[in-house]
């Protein structure tokens, strides 16, 4: 009776041992599978935010606009107009996360994130609250309205160019960085990794 319970614990035993060697060589590839599961899934729903906009810059400004009727051919004005163009307008920054790439490092348990760098994505002056005011006109003053869209055409053109100067981009960069790395390791990843490229 004894050698039967030796043999039925040593049978045990090895059936154990067995088992913690299959848990051990077998669980890192069910991880990874998962893992790399896992990834995938964390990037499809980045995707579907597509246009990630991470700063939005609202402005108002104001243009004094000029023109002057001239006699054909003949360098005299005789008549001149002055309008003061009053409009706001904003600038979205951000990023398309549709040409991101994700992937998983096992060995570092990293998720490493590239992303694009931030873009304007959107610059709206908003004309149908625009104020244009006569400062100064005359029955022969002729003031085509097109030259009022596109003088706020040429002014949304530098405050564009002059809010990128001023690091609107790399702000945008920052937040788009802070926002993944919180997502992502509410994702349950503890290691996260962001590139520009």
């Amino acid at each position: 009776m004894k050698r039967m319970i030796g043999r039925v614990s040593f049978v045990l035993l090895m059936l154990i041992l067995i088992g913690i060697i299959a848990i051990v060589v077998i669980k890192p590839s069910v991880f990874s599978t998962n893992q790399q599961a896992d990834v995938s899934l964390v990037k499809d729903r980045l995707v579907e935010l597509t246009e990630l906009t991470t700063l939005k810059y609202e402005y108002s400004n104001v243009i004094v606009s000029r023109n002057s009727t001239k006699v054909p051919l003949v360098e005299i004005k005789i008549a001149e107009a002055i309008k003061l163009i009053e409009y706001s307008g904003y600038l979205k920054a951000g990023t398309d996360l549709s040409n991101m790439e994700v992937s998983y490092n096992d060995t570092t348990e990293q998720l490493n994130v590239t992303v694009p760098h931030s873009t304007i994505l959107d610059n709206v002056a908003n004309t149908d609250d625009a104020k244009v005011t006569d400062v100064k006109g005359t029955l022969f003053s002729d003031y085509p309205s097109q030259l009022i869209f596109d003088e706020i055409n040429k002014e949304k053109a530098k405050m564009e160019k002059t809010k990128i100067e001023q690091g609107l981009l790399t702000e945008a960069d920052e937040r788009i960085e802070a926002f993944l790395t919180e997502f992502l390791k509410n994702s349950g990843y503890e290691t996260v990794a962001i590139e520009f490229k």
